[in-house]
């Protein structure tokens, strides 16, 4: 016990000297870890909450729910999101694409302390096929372009370099985003 307590005590203060944390859902007791970036706390892993509708995990197999998170169409994901978190908007994901690109902390996989800890986790797209699991990562914006479309950040592993993009209207006005009911995975920023 004396362990235990001794770990907590020391763990958490140090967790908070690096930026990081970590916030326990009350939904469904499911542990994320944290890192503030700028003025930003994000939730450094992939969002894992079982939504009653929208959600799918990799190849609907429960055994991807741990590593990979879950996967939920746009109308979910804007609303998914524990109370005092929110889906974040494209500016704050160009926040994150221009902190991460600085420091250097493009790291996939979420075991490394000093990144946003990529989870490749695929997508499933709007006829239900998954793909690109371990090659990509798709997380939906806040951001709703039109009745069907709306924008998403990507991290996709180019011959062994990765690429972070978002797709924004604001940047080439062209871009249409992607279909609503493609199903991506969602990181969680704090209110």
């Amino acid at each position: 016990m004396k362990k235990i307590f001794l770990f907590v005590v020391l763990y958490f203060p140090l967790l908070a000297a690096l930026g990081q944390g970590v916030f326990t859902d009350p939904r469904d007791s499911s542990v994320y870890k944290t890192m503030t970036m700028g003025n930003i706390t994000w939730m450094v892993e992939n969002l894992r909450y079982k939504s009653s509708t929208g959600t799918n995990y990799f190849d609907n197999d429960p055994s991807n729910y741990l590593p990979y998170g879950a996967l939920y169409d746009w109308k979910t994901a804007i609303k998914v999101c524990p109370d005092k978190w929110h889906l974040p908007n494209g500016p704050e994901f160009q926040k994150l694409i221009d902190h991460l690109d600085q420091t250097g902390s493009w790291k996939s996989g979420p075991s490394d302390k000093n990144s946003f800890g990529i989870q490749l986790g695929g997508m499933q797209d709007y006829e239900g096929t998954f793909t690109e699991m371990n090659e990509s990562a798709y997380f939906w914006t806040s951001t709703e372009y039109d009745n069907e479309n709306a924008e998403y950040f990507s991290y996709i592993v180019v011959v062994k370099t990765p690429v972070a993009d978002i797709s924004r209207k604001d940047d080439i006005q062209d871009i249409h985003g992607t279909e609503k009911t493609n199903k991506y995975s969602v990181r969680c920023v704090k209110n």
